[in-house]
């Protein structure tokens, strides 16, 4: 038998458990084994391979509870340690809440970061992507005050590296087009607007181009993210996080799909948070988490 793809629940007061159990119901858990409070799901079936982790203190739907956010972390170490182990094909996870965890007094900006931590990779690369686009992103959870800081020749260079690398061995693009953003408006209006285009986006594109990269810009990305632009480009890379996402997710929100490039395992997610306000009202929808298991079987039989 194949190895399984991990899913873990998330944030328990969240709406990760409610999805999981309707996918469950429609019968699209095969070879997966779910990470969790096996009590946060009622009448779950017994044909799903379960790995019980209890919470800490007792769930109540829709309110955060500090001294469960141990539980939510040893639910991704086990995935991605299992992951690491060759135990799981892959993990993919609920969405958690990133501000309850730091409350706790534990430091986390997010799965990104966290998993790039505890698999001890350097540098991680986050895409979002639906039938729409695919938009990789150079800085993550980061102030927006302290980004330009973090356009640099070096984090700029890396990042093309991986999501090139990515796209060529999960998404079988032999020489994928990519598109990358300027960071200020108008790409910097030559200089008159920013300098970050001319002294470092502008160049490491270049070099890419002379090494026989299908690298294109840095594209304004007012006009960027319009149908036109984007029928000829495999993924945008945006200089951070609203920049890109804003247009992917008011394009598909709901129907796409988080994944980290640049791990050395699979993990994908949703494109939502916890949704504590509808949490166990069964309202939230399951498409985002839908498209998520879709994609990593699909990375998965690609290998």
């Amino acid at each position: 038998m194949s190895k399984k793809i991990a899913i873990t629940l998330g944030e328990p007061a969240g709406i990760g458990a409610e999805l999981v159990l309707r996918l469950a119901q429609l019968g699209k858990l095969e070879n997966c084994v779910i990470i969790g409070d096996k009590c946060l799901l009622n009448n779950f079936p017994d044909s799903v391979e379960f790995i019980h982790v209890p919470t800490v203190s007792k769930v109540q739907l829709g309110q955060l509870d500090v001294n469960n956010s141990a539980y939510v972390l040893k639910l991704l170490d086990i995935a991605a340690q299992g992951c690491i182990d060759e135990k799981f094909s892959a993990m993919l996870t609920c969405p958690l809440h990133k501000g309850i965890i730091n409350d706790s007094g534990l430091k986390f900006s997010g799965h990104t970061e966290y998993l790039a931590d505890f698999s001890n990779t350097s540098k991680v690369v986050m895409m979002l992507l639906n039938q729409y686009m695919r938009v990789a992103l150079v800085t993550t959870h980061l102030p927006l005050k302290d980004v330009a800081n973090e356009i640099t020749a070096e984090n700029l260079t890396t990042t093309l590296t991986i999501l090139i690398g990515d796209m060529q061995s999960k998404f079988g693009l032999k020489n994928p087009k990519i598109a990358v953003c300027g960071l200020n408006p108008h790409a910097g209006e030559d200089g008159h607007l920013g300098m970050e285009e001319i002294q470092v986006i502008n160049p490491v594109i270049n070099d890419f181009q002379k090494q026989g990269y299908e690298v294109s810009g840095s594209i304004p990305a007012d006009t960027l993210f319009t149908t036109e632009k984007l029928k000829n480009v495999d993924a945008v890379l945006a200089m951070y996080h609203d920049q890109g996402l804003a247009p992917l997710k008011y394009a598909g929100f709901g129907k796409s799909v988080n994944i980290t490039l640049g791990l050395p395992f699979i993990r994908t997610s949703v494109d939502h948070g916890t949704a504590l306000d509808i949490a166990g009202k069964n309202l939230a929808s399951v498409d985002s988490l839908l498209e998520a298991l879709k994609l990593t079987r699909e990375l998965v039989a690609n290998g």
